[in-house]
């Protein structure tokens, strides 16, 4: 059999990095790579998307609820205020609770 040593494949790892395992990454080439490598154990990746972005009006309770269990979530938030993110809940905040944080900073 070609390809096999003692009956197993010789291709048979897969790095966890390509299946998109979270919290597993490597080392960040670029200082951007660095800032948004918080983004690999975001509980949102694992999650459907639309949650995070409901339409106008839409329930918020789902994505929050992820977000109060996220590890990353201080991060995530930081990102959304240091580049102004208008749509969706980032941190666990909606865009009308991001901006009244902005304004009492401010």
């Amino acid at each position: 059999m070609t390809g096999y040593r003692s009956g197993v494949p010789e291709n048979w790892f897969v790095d966890p990095v390509d299946l998109g395992v979270p919290g597993v990454r490597r080392p960040a080439a670029t200082e951007e790579d660095t800032a948004l490598a918080w983004q690999t154990d975001a509980l949102c990746a694992q999650t459907d998307p639309e949650a995070f972005f409901p339409e106008k009006g839409g329930s918020t309770r789902d994505a929050k609820r992820i977000c109060g269990s996220c590890d990353v979530r201080d991060h995530c938030l930081e990102y959304a205020l240091q580049n102004d993110e208008r749509f969706g809940i980032w941190g666990g905040l909606s865009e009308r609770e991001r901006r009244k944080l902005k304004r009492r900073a401010g």
